[in-house]
């Protein structure tokens, strides 16, 4: 069972139930933002879970098929951000779907707003600090002002030794570094990586790009 569930990057069961308690909790709650920000955050993250693997393996986001999301559900999660938003009562979740929705409602990968979803994670960081946050803004700011700019970020992650075990941390080191054209410095970082995942589908990925990267050393 444990090798199961390592094998697999999403367990939809535990999805559809946390979806119908976010249901619940927003007929229950209809006046509080918090709990239509969740909901959405859930409906948003869920409706694209086939898309996220194939025949081999991890689907990044921007080479995902979006054919296969879940367009009602998509629908259903930006109503519920809509409501959350009408209260003008800004939080974590509402911040965290904000996010995920320029994602989502970016005509393709290419035409995403990176900008406005560095300064999202900045807002989020601000009400919420914490190192996953700050990873993601320097992924965000990345990709929004060069990967420069998003390697000065990661800095003080990377000689903060509480954090040496932090898998994603160095998966995005790898990638901007990749970016940057330091494409040495990059292979380190992607086996660093993958030596802290446990996760099947998340070696498997990162094993690919690791495999892309030295093609073309």
């Amino acid at each position: 069972m444990a090798l199961q569930r390592r094998e697999r990057l999403t367990r939809g069961e535990l999805c559809g139930e946390a979806i119908r308690l976010g249901r619940l909790l927003t007929y229950l709650m209809p006046g509080e933002a918090e709990a239509w920000g969740l909901l959405s955050l859930m409906l948003l993250h869920d409706a694209r879970r086939a898309a996220r693997t194939g025949t081999d393996g991890y689907v990044a986001l921007g080479d995902q098929d979006r054919l296969l999301w879940d367009h009602a559900q998509i629908a259903e999660g930006l109503r519920a951000l809509g409501e959350a938003v009408r209260f003008r009562q800004p939080g974590q979740y509402q911040l965290e779907v904000a996010i995920t929705a320029l994602h989502i409602q970016a005509a393709d990968p290419d035409a995403t707003d990176w900008a406005q979803i560095a300064d999202l994670y900045a807002a989020l960081g601000r009400l919420s600090p914490s190192p996953v946050i700050e990873v993601n803004l320097a992924a965000a700011v990345g990709f929004a002002h060069g990967p420069q700019a998003g390697l000065e970020l990661l800095r003080p992650l990377l000689a903060d030794p509480a954090l040496q075990q932090y898998q994603p941390l160095h998966a995005t080191h790898a990638e901007l570094l990749n970016r940057a054209g330091d494409q040495l410095a990059a292979s380190d970082a992607y086996q660093k990586a993958i030596s802290l995942t446990q996760n099947a589908v998340e070696q498997a990925e990162l094993r690919r790009r690791l495999a892309t990267l030295t093609s073309t050393d």
